[in-house]
């Protein structure tokens, strides 16, 4: 047994271990933004309704609300200077930590956003874009998490949890909008497409979700859209689409969508609660497993390392590798005579059982990689639609939408085409 092979071997599990850890941190940040991402919302709804009336509604709730949310934050920023700027392990993803700079920018300046809410310096409307682009920025973050991370189960988790905050997030828009529209009594054709998108946006997000989640989240996703909240919302939705050009104001009924709208959304919370706990749990799971087989491989290399060694199997002569192309298979009669050496064998095994254990982990993230690599694709085409067309951002999205609809597929795949057209014009 050749000892440098041999410490490559217990150096490749190292490191996948640190990879681990890493990934435990960043699981551990994604849980803080979850909850604070949801204590955003809360305040953006409640500032929405104190603006709306005059400041006059929700004045006490709204003080609550501040205080979750500073809480939400506070513990945020602890991770992130506990956990990243104080690690004796550092983080090494720019892409991570730059998205973290920029919403922690947002987060520097909530305080004057809130000091204009509370003087009723800004609109309804300002307010709430306000708000979620701050939220946007987080969820950012948690995008890039999931597609730091490297193990597939996980993976999968996290992309599940990103497509139910992101269906979350629309469905926190869509009560704004609502909101605003039944209030004020201008329930334009605009606004009921606008709120006709964001049902779309949070049904595509909602699908994904279902893809990677487990069977026991799908039944409670289910019974969340069964609930009497989900159900009276989809009658007012018809009553908006009824209405719609209409300029009659129906306030009773915008308490109505806000409360519905927000009950939903509550029952979407405690959903991604036990995602955030199933995820945590598995990241602890995950990295103890492996600290196991580092243990199990010092064992077995010990053990090996007692034994004599011979002239087994090795990879110059293992016929299941790849080797020169066109040349004909060892037979197995060969293959089976070369490998009776025992303790050589079973040190080859060790080796190529680990090489395996990374070819597979990159095999099985694949298919969640599929969804991330399609979420910042749609990202970036819209950012180019923005920049080229100057449009909207919901004017870019609805594009997009539109396209994929009238050529009969998906939005992905329309944002590909934008992304190639729009570079190469830029080239």
């Amino acid at each position: 047994m050749n000892h440098p092979t041999a410490q490559f071997l217990l150096a490749a599990k190292q490191a996948e271990i640190k990879a681990l850890q890493q990934l435990s941190v960043n699981c551990l940040l994604v849980t803080s933004i979850s909850e604070l991402v949801h204590q955003l919302q809360r305040e953006r709804g409640i500032s929405n309704i104190f603006l709306a009336s005059g400041c006059e509604v929700f004045v006490q709730q709204r003080q609550q609300q501040l205080l979750q949310s500073t809480k939400a934050e506070q513990q945020v920023r602890n991770q992130l200077t506990t956990q990243y700027l104080q690690a004796s392990e550092p983080c090494h993803s720019s892409r991570l930590l730059s998205g973290v700079c920029l919403a922690l920018q947002g987060m520097d300046h909530l305080a004057e956003l809130r000091e204009q809410v509370g003087k009723q310096q800004c609109t309804p409307l300002q307010s709430t874009e306000a708000y979620s682009r701050l939220i946007a920025a987080w969820l950012a973050v948690v995008l890039e998490s999931a597609d730091l991370a490297g193990d597939a189960a996980i993976t999968r988790l996290l992309v599940a949890l990103f497509n139910l905050l992101q269906s979350k997030e629309y469905a926190g828009q869509e009560r704004a909008w609502g909101a605003m529209g039944f209030a004020s009594g201008q329930l334009t054709t605009e606004l009921a497409e606008r709120l006709s998108l964001l049902q779309q946006a949070q049904q595509h997000s909602s699908a994904v979700f279902l893809e990677f989640a487990t069977l026991s989240q799908q039944q409670q996703w289910q019974k969340l859209e069964q609930a009497t909240a989900a159900l009276q919302l989809r009658q007012l939705r018809t009553m908006i689409q009824q209405l719609a050009g209409t300029a009659v104001p129906v306030p009773a009924v915008s308490d109505l969508w806000y409360q519905f709208a927000t009950e939903r959304m509550d029952a979407m919370h405690l959903l991604q609660a036990e995602l955030t706990a199933q995820l945590q749990q598995l990241t602890t799971e995950t990295v103890e497993a492996a600290q196991q087989q580092l243990q199990q491989h010092h064992s077995k290399l010990t053990e090996l390392a007692e034994l004599a060694g011979g002239q087994g199997l090795t990879l110059l002569i293992d016929p299941s590798m790849p080797g020169l192309y066109g040349a004909s298979v060892l037979p197995q009669h060969i293959a089976a005579e070369q490998a009776v050496q025992a303790p050589s064998r079973s040190f080859y095994q060790l080796l190529s059982e680990q090489a395996q254990h990374i070819r597979q982990i990159h095999s099985e993230l694949a298919d969640a990689r599929r969804a991330i690599s399609e979420q910042k694709l749609t990202d970036r085409a819209k950012l180019l639609l923005m920049q080229y067309k100057h449009l909207t951002e919901e004017q870019a999205y609805r594009q997009l939408q539109q396209s994929a609809m009238k050529q009969q597929c998906r939005i992905a795949e329309v944002a590909e085409a934008v992304v190639k057209a729009l570079v190469a014009v830029k080239v």
